[in-house]
């Protein structure tokens, strides 16, 4: 006798419908992207607390730096100043944060009493947004054409001076080059009025889609987006360099050149679009640590970002500001490293996540 073969229950059906669906890669990808930004914002919760002093503790300094209150007078007007209650065990302070993040809550800021962290991190998210981006963008570009050139013209002076500058310039830190902007070119030579380009804007000057407006904000950004373009250039020239000289020995490159294709159209097509793909990663994760990182840059310029705010937030122990901007850097690495990756799988299936990203 053959046994009947049982008829699939729904039950057992959806079970398997789910399982395949999280054996998908892309739903593999974004569930080790949510608990990366989960342990991340979990470590840093934790870590932060670990730091010397609170904003209570830091408020009472300053009361009883001249000697005019007692601790305890100061102590009870600094309590009454920061409506928290920093007694409570950490592990229910955390409880409680998780829960109010869960509900897409940061908090209330302890120095500035009764304003939301999401204001506080929006309020100066766009300013680094646009630094950092348009400098990199800039650089990414900039870098791939010369890479580009400088492979095609192996062994001339110009691949010399291109590959030699990239090299040198790839080594230099970010806040070294703007440490140079400000005394050599502000300083020293006094060719670039560094007092005026503090800030992200003018003080007086009205928001608006207006050329006054739009102008003052480029002449505010000049010296940030300046530090990104020149920290990272070098790095895509010799990248792109490197990258094009190994497409330029495939197989395909001599298919096309039999096929009587010009060399412009063999540059563009084939050798250059094949040759920046290892690029489109790395400009996710520079992107993503050049907001993190412009905590520097960012005070030596005085420009109103992310990296400034956070700064303050670190002195003032201003915790739910600092989470509520560690969160962001952290979602921003990973976002960034998430897209870079299905962007990459679909510019070239052959590679990577190939065929769940693109659902082949």
């Amino acid at each position: 006798m053959v046994a009947q073969q049982l008829p699939a229950t729904p039950r057992a059906s959806r079970a398997r419908h789910i399982l395949g669906y999280w054996r998908h890669p892309v739903a593999q990808a974004v569930l080790k992207a949510f608990l990366t930004v989960f342990v991340t914002t979990t470590i840093t919760f934790f870590l932060i607390r670990l730091m010397p002093g609170n904003p209570i503790d830091i408020k009472i300094d300053e009361l009883t730096k001249d000697g005019l209150m007692t601790y305890q007078e100061a102590r009870a007007q600094a309590a009454s100043l920061f409506s928290i209650d920093l007694d409570k065990p950490v592990l229910e302070q955390y409880v409680s944060f998780i829960g109010n993040l869960a509900h897409g809550n940061l908090g209330y800021s302890f120095v500035s009493q009764g304003t939301p962290v999401t204001a506080i991190v929006l309020a100066v998210l766009p300013w680094t947004l646009f630094s950092v981006g348009t400098g990199l963008l800039l650089s990414f570009s900039v870098g791939v054409f010369l890479g580009l050139f400088a492979a095609y013209n192996r062994n001339t002076r110009a691949d010399h001076i291109l590959s030699l500058g990239g090299s040198i310039i790839s080594a230099v830190p970010n806040y070294f080059i703007a440490l140079l902007i400000v005394i050599v070119l502000g300083v020293e030579l006094r060719w670039v009025p560094i007092t005026q380009m503090r800030g992200a804007t003018s003080s007086g000057i009205q928001p608006g889609f207006t050329f006054s407006f739009i102008g003052d904000v480029l002449f505010h950004a000049i010296l940030p987006v300046s530090v990104y373009f020149l920290a990272s250039v070098g790095h895509w020239i010799l990248g792109m360099k490197s990258a094009t000289i190994n497409a330029l020995e495939e197989d395909y490159v001599s298919a096309a050149r039999a096929r009587g294709l010009s060399d412009g159209r063999i540059m563009t097509a084939y050798v250059g679009r094949n040759a920046v793909l290892p690029l489109v990663t790395q400009l996710a994760i520079t992107a993503g640590l050049a907001i993190g990182g412009s905590i520097i840059i960012e005070s030596y310029f005085v420009y109103q970002g992310v990296g400034l705010r956070l700064q303050a937030a670190v002195t003032q122990r201003d915790y739910p500001v600092m989470q509520g901007i560690l969160l962001m850097v952290t979602l921003s690495v990973v976002i960034l490293n998430l897209a870079a990756d299905l962007l990459y799988s679909r510019l070239d299936p052959r590679i990577g996540r190939a065929g769940g990203a693109t659902g082949t």
